[in-house]
């Protein structure tokens, strides 16, 4: 059998298929990618290097991110509106937590927290006070400056947006500028107002310590921030001032410390100086009165001998203090064996530092505003102190102390000195003013014009002419109907004759005719006997009134009658011994027509055993001149120079005649507290 050979084209056989292989993500080695020049082992580990560049900080496990923290703030606010609170619990906690707590958030916390909320201010509504309150009483005052500055942006958004939180605001600021020391009713007024948290005390865990002096600057700077950022809020601040004003009770640093505060605040707002300087010297002058009427009940209770020893009795403050103690080292501590009226006279002492310390400041704060030139800025600031007088001191009685800043700087100038004497006038010639506010002017006329050593002799004439005119007006008024003295009818009148005769006692040579100003009252002898040359109209003004039928020599103080009858004589300007025994045998209580039913005036008054027992000093002017010696120890520094002391008579008041004469003369020109300080018979009259 033969084999043929295979056909042309004829399809060959078929070959197995190649599996199909799956994609992998092992890439395969290549020699590219291997380190031939060093191997790795298989055996180790390859090391691990950090970049010295990058910044490594150490995370706190409840640490959240800014943004996180934002829109946490930002719903908790939103749900606490529906009245969802669990968020916005969650927030407070953050503020209310102690500082000390093991749970406190770290600062960066609340850093972030305080961002947040600063950025959703607006939602800070009513309803979510207790967050704000929160903020606000949380020890903010101790942290770093960063915190400081963001804490203050945060007020001012606050009550850009929200106007109802800024007495808060403005209260929980001024809260922080006293002593940070708290007396008991101040304490029990926090305990009843929950609003108002402690002042910090600017010592918070792993921060720096804060001073409280920095705790106040930081303090004014917000407050400066706040009312450049909305002017309307000074309104708002004046009464939050005078409420957060030291308590009378409180030490003599407390109110030295919010004093000095509230004058560097008017540095940055100076629209404040009225209102602030009027609080200061309402303050004050209630402080100076209190001392007064304390002196007058310790006098009457336990007699002169114990009031004459306070000025021995070591109480108060040293001169110096460490503003950075944060303690009361003038605070007055209660021994209980010290008898009672000796700490009633300790706790005397303690105000009259505290008023000392006090006037000192305003001294020092009134220099740097007034100069001896004239400029705009010292006469507004000289406009400022006659308000003050006008509306404060002179309706006050018995003020002792607080007038002495006008009398030093109103001799400053001699247009200050026109200002205050012109002042003075128009009160006391002022017929619609109370009869009470005419008669205190009077007496700080004469007062200022006796006792300023700067004010000229052409003054001193000019004040007496005025006066003299003034009085032929009231006498022509008042005596068609006179039938004797009476101080409730005629206490104008009165107040005017003592006030000329004060004048009279410590300025008659510069009444008499061409004085030498430029020779002290020493160097000039008076010789008996030799005539005196009086300016026109100084013998007829004293005569006519001192004669006239409404016997001002019964009524006027004692104390001035009887200097000025010596020293008038000496003098030879009147005689009135004559006039005086004539006025023993007159009692005053027959003319006191102000004391019967109206229609029944001028009529003799019935004696009764309680009348003859009366004393007429009830009716007769009070002797108290409001410029009489100064005795406050620290601040007298200031009108040294300014104060002319009572040196009486050459060859009238001789050296052997000066102890007996001495308890006569002290009731002219001595301290009317009678008990702070006594500079003897010299400064009397």
């Amino acid at each position: 059998m033969s084999t043929a050979p295979p056909a042309f084209g004829s399809v060959p056989a078929p070959t197995a298929k190649l599996p199909l292989r799956r994609p992998t993500l092992v890439r395969k080695r290549n020699d590219m990618d291997m380190d031939l020049d060093s191997p790795p082992s298989p055996g180790k580990r390859a090391k691990v290097s950090f970049d010295s560049q990058v910044q490594v900080r150490v995370v706190d496990e409840w640490e959240k991110a800014p943004d996180l923290i934002r829109e946490e703030v930002r719903r908790a606010l939103e749900k606490r509106a529906v009245g969802d609170n669990s968020g916005y619990d969650r927030v407070v906690e953050i503020y209310t937590a102690k500082p000390t707590a093991e749970d406190a958030p770290s600062r960066i916390t609340l850093k972030n927290y305080t961002a947040a909320l600063l950025g959703n201010a607006s939602m800070l509504h009513k309803t979510s006070s207790g967050l704000v309150h929160a903020v606000l009483d949380s020890q903010w005052l101790g942290r770093d400056e960063a915190y400081i500055t963001l804490y203050i942006r945060f007020l001012g958004n606050l009550i850009s947006a929200q106007a109802g939180y800024i007495t808060d605001v403005l209260g929980m600021l001024v809260n922080n500028l006293t002593s940070g020391r708290l007396c008991p009713p101040r304490r029990a007024a926090l305990v009843t107002d929950k609003s108002t948290a402690p002042p910090s005390d600017g010592r918070l865990p792993s921060c720096c310590v804060v001073s409280r002096s920095q705790i106040h600057s930081r303090c004014l700077m917000a407050l400066t921030y706040l009312l450049g950022l909305i002017p309307s809020a000074s309104r708002i601040l004046c009464p939050v001032l005078a409420q957060t004003f030291p308590h009378s009770s409180e030490s003599g640093r407390a109110h030295t410390v919010y004093v000095e505060n509230l004058l560097r605040l008017l540095g940055s707002a100076p629209e404040l100086r009225s209102e602030v300087l009027a609080l200061i010297t309402e303050k004050l002058v209630k402080i100076d009165v209190q001392v007064q009427v304390d002196i007058e009940d310790l006098a009457e209770d336990v007699g002169d001998g114990l009031v004459q020893g306070l000025h021995r009795i070591r109480a108060g403050p040293s001169d110096d203090f460490d503003e950075s103690d944060d303690s009361d080292d003038d605070s007055i501590t209660s021994d209980e064996t010290l008898d009672a009226d000796v700490q009633r006279t300790r706790d005397i002492r303690a105000n009259v530092d505290k008023m000392d310390m006090i006037m000192d400041i305003l001294f020092t704060y009134y220099n740097l505003m007034i100069s001896g030139t004239q400029t705009m800025a010292a006469e507004v600031t000289l406009d400022i102190m006659l308000s003050q007088f006008a509306t404060i001191i002179l309706p006050t009685y018995r003020s002792r102390h607080t007038q002495f800043l006008l009398f030093h700087f109103a001799q400053t100038s001699p247009s200050f000195i026109d200002h205050f004497v012109g002042a003075c006038v128009h009160i006391a010639f002022d017929r619609s003013r109370p009869a009470i506010m005419r008669q205190s002017a009077a007496a700080y006329l004469a007062s200022f014009v006796a006792r300023g050593i700067h004010v000229p002799s052409q003054i001193v004439r000019d004040v007496f002419d005025y006066i003299g005119t003034h009085l032929t007006i009231l006498r022509a008024e008042y005596e068609p109907n006179c039938a004797g003295p009476d101080l409730r009818r005629y206490a104008s009148f009165y107040s005017l004759v003592q006030a000329l005769m004060y004048i009279f006692c410590f300025r008659w040579r510069d009444l008499e005719v061409a004085p030498d100003e430029h020779v002290e009252d020493e160097e000039l002898p008076v010789i008996d006997g030799e005539e005196h040359v009086w300016t026109p109209g100084v013998k007829e003004i004293l005569e006519r009134n001192i004669f006239s039928k409404l016997n001002p020599l019964k009524v006027c103080s004692p104390a001035i009658v009887s200097e000025f009858a010596r020293m008038s004589h000496h003098l030879g300007v009147t005689y009135v011994f004559s006039l005086l025994e004539t006025n023993k045998r007159l009692r005053l209580p027959q003319f006191a027509g102000s004391l019967h039913p109206a229609g029944a005036y001028n009529q003799p008054e019935r004696e009764t055993a309680l009348s003859v027992r009366r004393d007429e000093s009830y009716q007769q002017l009070d002797e108290y001149f409001p410029f009489d010696p100064y005795h406050l120890s620290r601040s007298k520094r200031w009108i040294e120079g300014d104060y002319r002391e009572w040196k009486g008579i050459p060859g009238l008041d001789d050296e052997k005649n000066t102890d007996s004469e001495s308890d006569e003369e002290d009731d002219l020109g001595s301290d009317v507290d009678g008990g702070i300080e006594s500079d003897g018979a010299s400064d009397s009259s």
